[in-house]
């Protein structure tokens, strides 16, 4: 069983996640992220008389105060717009964030990924999130047979757009611990692209059964907060104690009125130790480490 801060369940509020940009510092939030619950929501970032790229180029400075943002793309792009592209579903460039469609909850490859919200969606575009180390008690408790299978190494394949990397995949674990520290990272899209793929191994019935009971707990309505980002609220979350996702939305039908948020992903100067199996996908594994993000391709 885990006792620490980011243990959070139903008890806990999006409340209490919340703090005033002004009012914060760079260490308090680099403790609370780190050290704390692994989850902040701060309001306030002063949007008033930017344009979309003026706003962008805003946030992606103030975030280079907190870590240092690493690629989101093999051409080196350190913002990426989450915002409906309009791309068709077997488009190989397509994905989830660039949808209008609900998205399972999942790790980004970054220590803390940060979003800005520059303009809401007609309706829906909830964020949700969920406390991986309460994920990791409550499968210790109900199902520690498949709690084991999380901690064993799982093959993914590389994203369609990922196309830097040498290998066409990576194997790494949903839980671990390395030197008494924590880390949880899943992302099932590539999990079941390397299961699809017959020059992959295949998952075994107890993977796949470890991997839906996740999914299950997760999904849980007592177990997840569910808020909406308003235009200049920042929402940071630690990878390695979270797990987020966001419901399906309707868009405005006027161009400059969509949905959009800034997504920046960071690696973080008091970063965690990480097990060995994370080298190949974040290039470092040691506490405090340049790690995460996409290569550039060849």
């Amino acid at each position: 069983m885990i006792s620490h801060p980011a243990v959070w369940t139903n008890s806990t509020r999006i409340d209490d996640f919340v703090a005033n940009f002004d009012k914060i510092s760079v260490a308090e939030i680099q403790d609370r992220l780190e050290n704390g619950s692994g989850a902040l929501l701060l309001r306030g970032f002063n949007l008033e008389g930017l344009k979309k790229n003026s706003a962008r180029e805003a946030f992606l400075e103030w975030c280079q105060t907190i870590g240092t943002p690493v690629s989101q793309s093999t051409s080196g792009d350190l913002v990426f717009n989450v915002e409906d592209a309009g791309l068709a579903e077997n488009d190989p460039g397509n994905r989830g964030p660039n949808t209008r469609k609900k998205l399972s909850f999942h790790t980004d490859r970054c220590d803390v990924i940060a979003f800005l919200c520059w303009k809401q969606a007609l309706s829906g575009g909830e964020n949700e999130i969920v406390s991986s180390m309460h994920l990791y008690n409550e499968i210790e408790k109900e199902r520690p047979d498949l709690l084991e299978i999380l901690q064993s190494t799982f093959v993914y394949k590389r994203h369609t757009v990922d196309g830097g990397n040498e290998k066409a995949y990576c194997e790494q674990p949903v839980f671990s611990f390395c030197d008494e520290h924590f880390a949880c990272s899943f992302l099932r899209v590539l999990i079941a692209r390397a299961d699809a793929d017959p020059a992959l191994p295949n998952l075994s019935a107890q993977q796949r059964e470890a991997l839906d009971y996740l999914e299950e707990v997760a999904g849980r309505s007592e177990n997840a907060i569910r808020f909406l980002q308003k235009p200049g609220d920042i929402l940071l979350l630690n990878n390695w104690v979270t797990l987020h996702r966001r419901s399906a939305f309707t868009d405005h039908l006027e161009t400059e009125e969509k949905r959009c948020l800034f997504r920046i992903w960071l690696s973080m100067p008091n970063s965690r130790p990480l097990v060995p199996d994370f080298l190949d996908n974040y290039g470092a594994v040691g506490a405090g480490e340049i790690r995460g993000g996409m290569k550039a391709a060849v």
